[in-house]
């Protein structure tokens, strides 16, 4: 019996393991017609993400998610090709304009580059990638879905910098600042691209700052969940549940 204690210690080891692998993203009930290779849940704001990046292009397909800080707010994601802030960023920005706890009423996508800490305006301003199939609904809990894609440069690296945000009210149409909070100023990190799967990396440490690309404090993200495994009609946690009842029949 004392020879099967390093198997019985793997095994709890897994079904600890259970609860990352049945992470919050892969969860997300898309409408049809709404698939994505990878997921991540990001470490703040209780946002996540939903991709699948298209080397031939290449492309970008997204949907980001997350509740805006009170009904009638907004969410917003970009790419950040010059720096780790959020000056820079090139946003996709989904106004809710009242309609946060109501699926009937479609939240509005507009683009925005953020030169700076300005107030935003009702008109969106042009990004640096072309983006195309701009839209949003509103799922359960109040979440703000936000869907689009982007044409990435040519030359892009495959570790690109990423930043998003929540705020909690729009007026006459034009968002209202977000809340300068820890957490807000920690939304940022860097995403590394790839055909099929995904892997994440710290952002560059930072203590918190009110302007410049430092602002916030870096962090890692938590580790994507790869479609794959979906594709073959399996889900990921399925597929964990599988191998730890075929290895506690070898322990046993």
């Amino acid at each position: 019996m004392a020879s099967t204690a390093p198997h019985r210690l793997a095994l709890l080891l897994l079904v600890a393991a259970l609860p990352a692998a049945m992470s919050a993203c892969a969860g997300e009930d898309f409408p049809s017609g709404r698939s994505y290779v990878t997921c991540e849940d990001l470490p703040y704001l209780g946002a996540s993400l939903h991709w699948t990046y298209d080397a031939s292009g290449p492309s970008l397909s997204l949907a980001f998610v997350a509740v805006p800080a009170a009904p009638g707010g907004w969410v917003a994601w970009g790419i950040n090709p010059t720096g780790t802030g959020m000056v820079g960023a090139q946003a996709l920005m989904a106004l809710a304009g009242g309609a946060a706890n109501s699926s009937a009423l479609p939240a509005v996508v507009r683009t925005y580059n953020i030169t700076g800490y300005a107030p935003l305006g009702v008109a969106p301003t042009p990004i640096a990638f072309l983006a195309t199939g701009l839209a949003a609904d509103v799922g359960r809990g109040g979440k703000v879905r936000l869907y689009a894609t982007l044409r990435l440069d040519k030359g892009v690296k495959k570790v690109v910098n990423h930043v998003w945000q929540v705020g909690s009210s729009v007026t006459r149409g034009a968002p209202d600042m977000h809340a300068m909070d820890a957490d807000n100023l920690a939304a940022k990190g860097k995403l590394v691209l790839s055909d099929g799967a995904a892997a994440s990396v710290p952002a560059p440490a930072g203590g918190p700052s009110s302007s410049g690309d430092g602002s916030g404090e870096g962090s890692p993200l938590s580790r994507p969940i790869s479609r794959a495994a979906d594709t073959a009609g399996v889900s990921a946690p399925a597929v964990v549940v599988l191998a730890v009842l075929g290895f506690s029949t070898m322990v046993w």
